[in-house]
């Protein structure tokens, strides 16, 4: 057994049993410590989303109109342009003007929705605050 006892005898050998008690516990709060942190690690592009309303609000002439089709081909106002091209269009803008109006975003049911998440943490990176999303009414 893994306790002494009271008994004055001589032989003072060596436990030969671990305790599993110490091990335990430490296991245990480790858990505890993982459960807790484990969600705080994702990553997510953060956005300030449209509230949803029936009104129409009138075009920003200045808004940048940005397409992703089903195959997740880029349009900016209407022209095909890479992912590379894109990022270098908004740097160059957002550079001239410190600000852009507004990033309209486009982008067709069926996309992907990898396509979508990269062009917006894209635009993210970039300081891009204002993103809007064009959608169709319901009828």
């Amino acid at each position: 057994m893994a306790f002494g006892s009271f008994e004055q005898k001589s032989g003072g050998h060596a436990m030969a049993e671990i305790n599993m008690i110490p091990l335990i516990d430490v296991m245990l709060v480790l858990l505890v410590i993982f459960m807790i942190t484990a969600p705080l690690v994702t990553n997510s592009v953060r956005i300030d989303l449209p509230k949803a309303s029936s009104e129409v609000q009138p075009p920003d002439k200045e808004a940048i109109n940005l397409s992703i089709d089903t195959t997740g081909q880029l349009f900016w106002n209407e022209e095909t342009v890479t992912r590379e091209l894109l990022n270098q269009r908004l740097n160059q803008l957002f550079q001239e003007r410190g600000e852009l109006s507004e990033l309209h975003v486009r982008a067709d049911k069926e996309v992907p929705y990898h396509f979508v998440a990269e062009t917006l943490a894209d635009a993210s990176k970039i300081g891009i605050t204002k993103i809007g999303f064009i959608s169709e009414p319901e009828q």
